[in-house]
């Protein structure tokens, strides 16, 4: 875990890029911003809140870049902007003033101008306001139409070639997904892994049949859905359906998928429903006692990450960590 922990850091730290923190009342975000600011791995911008102003002189004394949505002149921007971007849906300009002056819009509006390279929130937000606000001032990267998440699992040495970071996706986000939303799945959790982790991804795309060894229309939309990324995505390595043995394990796959360039050496595991992705990452952390970084976020044309609300200082630095190396190219 350390070593992967340590690689992140040591790669945001090259780049360090601004990052967003709109939780700047909570201590655990204080800690965080301090720390990542000393040896330089981010450049941290904390968001004053106007209606708790007995918080802003703990923000200040962090000793990091303050911003205050109440003041900032980028704040009639940021509202004018979201009021484009929702008035199809009856937002006024009225309720796009006032979501601009909260923290969290305000946040993520300068992600969306730029103005800072990705947000990280959550420690005192629910998981639906975080996406919400970054759906509404950022949306999804181009050509991309569903925005998802991904697991990020350090796993002990299972397949005698040490230990390894496992992508588990989608866990979090998309409960049902179609075909073309798993496609999607692939394709971001992918694009992803290349700067978090820094490897070549390798995509299974997971059922409970490998090679039509069994029927049903789970299984038919996991095929469909494979033949989408070859076609949307041409130079990724990815196969499917897989079983999950057959996805992690050479030769297991030797028997149920021969000649599989994907099965056996799979790193990036696309689950056909949100049930299975959740249950599986939790049984690997639990029963593996395995670290499990994430939900990480993917799918947006520019980083939003969200924390727990049980988050640790620890799971915040890491979090803006892998932020930082999302926001590259």
């Amino acid at each position: 875990m350390m070593e992967f922990v340590e690689s992140l850091r040591r790669r945001a730290a090259r780049i360090c890029p601004r990052i967003v923190f709109s939780e700047s009342t909570d201590e655990r975000i204080l800690r965080a911003a301090l720390f990542l600011s000393a040896p330089g791995y981010v450049k941290p911008v904390l968001v004053l809140d106007p209606e708790k102003p007995e918080t802003h002189a703990a923000a200040m004394e962090a000793g990091v870049e303050v911003v205050n949505p109440a003041t900032d002149p980028r704040t009639a921007v940021i509202a004018e902007r979201l009021h484009e971007r929702r008035a199809h849906r009856g937002m006024t300009r009225e309720i796009a003033a006032a979501h601009a002056r909260t923290p969290l819009h305000f946040a993520n509006g300068l992600v969306a101008l730029g103005e800072v390279a990705g947000s990280v929130a959550g420690a005192i937000t629910t998981t639906a306001d975080v996406l919400r606000a970054a759906l509404w001032h950022v949306g999804p990267a181009e050509g991309v139409a569903t925005v998802s998440s991904s697991f990020y699992m350090v796993m002990p040495d299972f397949r005698m070639r040490g230990p390894e970071v496992l992508t588990f996706t989608d866990c979090a986000i998309v409960p049902e997904p179609s075909a073309s939303q798993l496609a999607d799945i692939a394709i971001a959790a992918a694009r992803d892994r290349r700067k978090i982790v820094g490897d070549d991804p390798i995509v299974a795309m997971l059922s409970y049949s490998t090679r039509h060894s069994g029927f049903g229309p789970s299984v038919d939309r996991v095929h469909e859905a494979t033949d989408l990324v070859r076609q949307r995505a041409p130079d990724l390595r990815v196969d499917g359906e897989l079983q999950v043995d057959a996805a992690l394990i050479e030769n297991v796959a030797a028997h149920k998928a021969p000649g599989s360039f994907a099965a056996g050496r799979a790193n990036v595991l696309v689950f056909p429903t949100l049930d299975a992705g959740n249950i599986g990452y939790k049984l690997v952390e639990r029963l593996a006692r395995v670290p499990a970084f994430g939900p990480i976020v993917q799918g947006l044309a520019r980083p939003c990450n969200d924390l727990s609300r049980g988050a640790i200082t620890e799971d915040i630095i890491n979090v803006a960590s892998i932020t930082a190396l999302q926001s590259v190219g």
